[in-house]
């Protein structure tokens, strides 16, 4: 199993993302449970191109202190929304021969979404622990309602597991 936490950019971690202080305190809580059993935490950036302030060498780009990735580490950076579009991400992933992935992180409907579904495709087991992923409102819902909409709608029994933040340690430490 591999922890993939995607997106947790400075830019990104704003209070006006739905759940906000529960997200982070979830990612947290998960990341360390990886950490403490031996399961290897990856983490991946998007870079929206220079001149956008969202880039490599910008701020903003930089991964969240309160989730910031220790030494040795894996930080891979994307274009697009899906982690798989890096093809060193993509390589690492197939010669770890590892089959499980758990998916957490930002921006629900855009690059956690993208990148379950490559996964699946792919042949992974996807895993994605309740409240572990995050976005804005939008035009069409607001962050709590396309959150729920993915969790309980669109990934189960089809593209992942989405199970409670417990369950999903359950699962992190059945890997030691």
């Amino acid at each position: 199993m591999k922890l993939i936490v995607i997106d947790m950019q400075k830019a990104l971690m704003d209070d006006e993302l739905y759940n906000f202080y529960g997200l982070v305190e979830s990612i947290t809580k998960i990341i360390r449970e990886a950490r403490e059993n031996r399961v290897e935490v990856i983490y991946v950036q998007h870079d929206a191109g220079s001149g956008t302030g969202f880039s490599v060498g910008d701020e903003a780009f930089e991964i969240a202190d309160e989730v910031a990735p220790h030494k040795g580490e894996k930080v891979f950076v994307k274009t697009i929304n899906s982690c798989f579009g890096n093809k060193d991400f993509t390589a690492y992933l197939e010669e770890a021969k590892d089959d499980t992935l758990m998916i957490v992180g930002l921006q629900t409907n855009f690059c956690i979404d993208a990148t379950v579904k490559s996964a699946f495709e792919r042949g992974y087991r996807v895993i994605v622990p309740e409240g572990t992923n995050s976005t804005f409102d939008n035009p069409y819902m607001t962050g709590k309602t396309t959150c729920e909409y993915y969790f309980n709608e669109v990934w189960p029994e089809l593209f992942a597991e989405c199970v409670s933040l417990d369950e999903a340690a359950a699962l992190i430490r059945k890997q030691r």
